[in-house]
C-alpha cells in the first residue's frame, strides 16, 4: 500500500517505492483564530500540515494551536499531550512595558547595577511621578542651559502608538499607566539615520528554563534623520515599521539606507563589521541581556506543559557600542511588509516549528530511556549525553564558526543565504509527521557607505552572527558533560534551524534550571561568563564593592 497523505492534491511525502512499515500516519493539524498570522497558516500548510475543522473534528483533533492572544489558564491545564501551545501563562509580565520595568528594576536591587546597566532609567506613571519630578529638577539644575531627554510610553500599548518624547516637564502628558525613561540621545546611526535590532527569542519552557535565540532578525529605521531639536517628528525618533511605511520618506533612497525602514540582522551586522566593529562582543552582550531579562520573571510563571513563547525583544545600539534594552513584545508581528521581512519572517516559522517538534521528539526519547530497566537505562543517558560534549570536542572554533557564521561578499550571497524555505523541508516534515506516532498512541487512551558615528573601534570579525552556545563551549570550556545525572537530564537540543539554545549554557546552570530554578546561582554563573568576555564588568563591579 503506498504511504501518502490524506490531503487533498498535496505532494505524498513517501513515493510507492518508500513502502515504509507502520500504519498510514494522518497528517498533524493546525488550530487557529481570527488572530492567528497568516504568514503562520501559509507555512504550516507548505509543511503538509491540514487546518483544523471545528464542524468535522473532535475537539482533540489538533496539534498544534497557535494564535496571537494569550490562553487562559484553564486552556493550558485541559490541554493533551499530543497538543502545543504558542503561549506560555502569565508572559504577559515581560511584555507589559510597566510589568518590566518593575522586575528589572527589583532584579538591578539585588543583583547589582552593572549587571543590569541595559535598562534605561525607567519611572511608572502615575505612581513614581514625585520620583520622576525630582530626577528631572535634579538633572536640571545639574545640566544647566543644557536639555535632558525623556520618552512616554503607554504601559500596554504597541507600534509606538501613543509615545511621546520632551525635554520640558510641562510637555508630559498622560491619563493611564505609563512609563516614564531616559531617552537614548546617542544612537548609532547609519547614514545618520536612528534604527533598532529585532531580536527573536523562543523559550519553549520555563520549568525547566530553556531559552533558545534566533541568528537572523531585523534592524528596524527611522525615516527621517536623528534630529534631537525637533522632539514631534515621529519619522525622526520612532523605529516602528508601522510608523515609518506611511512616511514620505519610506520609499525614497535615503543615504546608505536605501529604500524602505528594514535591514536583516545580518545586513547590519556585515555593514558593521566593514567599521571594524566587533560584532562577536556585540552578540554576546545581547545574548546575556536576553537571559538576564527572562531570569526576571522565570520564577513566577506558573508551570503549564507543552507551550512556547516566541518574543520579540526590541534593542538599541548607542554610539559606545552598548546595547540597551527597549521593551519585549508579546506575539511579535509577522506581517509582511517587505523583502527583509520575507526572508526572516518565514524561515522563523519554518524554524519555530523544527525547534518545537525537535524538541518533542526528543523528550519521547528520553521519556523511553527514562522508562528501561537496568545497566541499559545508564549506557544510553550516557550515549544521549556525550553527544553534547561531541558536538563541542570534535569540532574546532573555526569550524563552528563556519557551521553557522559564514561570511557573505555581496548582496546577492546574503538573499541566498536566508532562505525562504528551510533547507531540508522534506526532513523536517517527516520529523513532524514521525511524531504523530506518539499522538496515535497517546489517542487510543485519552482523545554607499557612510562611516558610523561610533565612540568606540574594536577588532573585525569574520563571523556572520556567532554561534553563541557553542563558541562558549568550545573557547569556555563550559559544556554540558556526561556527568550530570541520569533521572532528569532530558538535555535540550544545541540547534534547530536558525535557533541556538542560549540557555542553559553550562553545566552549572544546567542543574541549577532543573528541580527548582536557582537564580542566585545562574547569575553566578553568568557574571563569571561575563567577566571573562567582557572584563570591564569586572572592574564596575569592583568598584561599586
Amino acid at each position: 500500500m503506498d504511504f501518502v497523505l490524506r490531503a487533498g492534491k498535496r505532494k505524498p511525502y513517501f513515493m510507492a517505492e518508500d513502502k515504509p512499515p507502520g500504519p498510514i500516519l494522518k497528517p498533524l493539524v493546525f488550530r487557529v483564530d481570527d488572530s492567528t498570522p497568516e504568514m503562520v497558516q501559509s507555512v504550516l500548510l507548505e509543511r503538509g500540515w491540514d487546518k483544523f475543522d471545528e464542524g468535522e473534528q473532535n475537539v482533540g483533533d489538533w496539534n498544534l494551536y497557535w494564535r496571537t492572544s494569550s490562553f487562559r489558564m484553564t486552556e493550558h491545564v485541559n490541554i493533551k499531550p499530543w497538543q502545543h501551545l504558542n503561549h506560555h501563562p502569565g508572559t504577559t509580565e515581560l511584555t507589559r512595558k510597566d510589568h518590566l520595568a518593575k522586575h528589572l528594576k527589583h532584579m538591578k536591587k539585588m543583583y547589582g547595577t552593572p549587571l543590569y546597566e541595559f535598562i534605561p532609567l525607567t519611572f511608572i506613571m502615575p505612581k513614581d511621578y514625585n520620583k520622576f519630578v525630582a530626577e528631572y529638577f535634579r538633572e536640571k539644575h545639574v545640566l544647566g542651559a543644557k536639555h535632558s531627554y525623556w520618552i512616554c510610553k503607554p504601559a500596554e500599548l504597541s507600534r509606538g502608538r501613543g509615545i511621546i518624547i520632551f525635554s520640558d516637564i510641562k510637555d508630559l502628558i498622560f491619563d493611564d499607566t505609563y512609563v516614564v525613561q531616559k531617552y537614548i540621545c546617542n544612537p548609532l546611526l547609519v547614514g545618520r539615520y536612528k534604527c533598532d535590532l529585532r531580536i527573536y527569542v523562543c523559550v519553549t519552557s520555563f520549568k525547566p528554563l530553556t531559552i533558545y535565540m534566533y541568528q537572523e532578525g531585523l534592524v528596524r529605521f527611522a525615516t527621517e534623520k536623528f534630529d534631537l531639536s525637533n522632539l514631534q517628528n515621529n519619522y525622526a525618533h520612532l523605529t516602528n515599521s508601522s510608523i515609518n511605511k506611511s512616511g514620505v520618506s519610506y520609499e525614497k533612497i535615503k543615504e546608505v539606507i536605501g529604500h524602505g525602514c528594514k535591514w536583516t540582522l545580518s545586513r547590519f551586522f556585515s555593514y558593521l563589521r566593514s567599521w571594524d566593529v566587533d560584532d562577536l562582543l556585540l552578540w554576546r552582550k545581547i545574548n546575556h541581556m536576553v537571559i538576564l531579562t527572562v531570569l526576571a520573571i522565570a520564577p513566577s510563571v506558573p508551570f503549564a506543559a507543552n507551550c512556547f513563547e516566541l518574543f520579540g525583544f526590541d534593542i538599541l545600539i548607542d554610539d559606545n557600542l552598548k546595547p540597551w534594552l527597549l521593551e519585549v513584545n508579546f506575539s511579535p508581528a509577522l506581517s509582511v511588509d517587505c523583502s527583509a521581512d520575507v526572508s526572516v519572517k518565514r524561515k522563523l516559522i519554518h524554524d519555530t516549528i523544527e525547534l518545537i517538534y525537535s524538541q518533542g521528539l526528543r523528550n519521547e526519547r528520553m521519556e523511553c530511556r527514562d522508562g528501561a530497566k537496568g545497566s541499559h537505562s545508564v549506557s544510553l543517558a550516557k550515549l544521549d549525553m556525550g553527544r553534547l560534549n561531541k558536538a563541542c570536542s570534535a569540532l574546532s572554533c573555526e569550524s563552528l564558526l563556519q557551521l553557522t557564521g559564514r561570511t557573505f561578499k555581496d548582496e546577492s550571497a546574503v538573499k541566498k543565504a536566508v532562505k525562504i524555505c528551510p533547507e531540508n523541508k522534506h526532513a523536517s516534515q517527516l520529523r513532524e509527521m514521525t511524531s504523530r506516532k506518539k499522538d496515535l498512541l497517546l489517542s487510543t487512551k485519552e482523545p554607499p557607505k557612510t562611516k558610523p558615528k561610533l565612540k568606540g573601534r574594536h577588532s573585525t570579525h569574520k563571523t556572520l552572527i556567532p554561534f553563541m552556545s557553542l563558541i562558549q563551549s568550545c573557547v569556555g570550556k563550559t559544556s554540558i558533560s556526561p556527568c550530570i545525572p541520569s533521572d532528569n537530564s532530558k538535555v535540550p537540543d544545541l540547534q534547530a534551524g536558525n535557533f541556538v539554545l542560549i540557555f542553559p549554557f553550562n553545566e552549572a546552570t544546567f542543574g541549577a534550571s532543573r528541580n527548582g530554578l536557582n537564580v542566585r546561582r545562574i547569575i553566578q554563573e553568568l557574571q563569571k561568563l561575563m567577566n571573562k568576555q567582557h572584563p570591564h564588568m569586572a572592574e564596575k563591579e569592583a568598584k561599586r564593592r
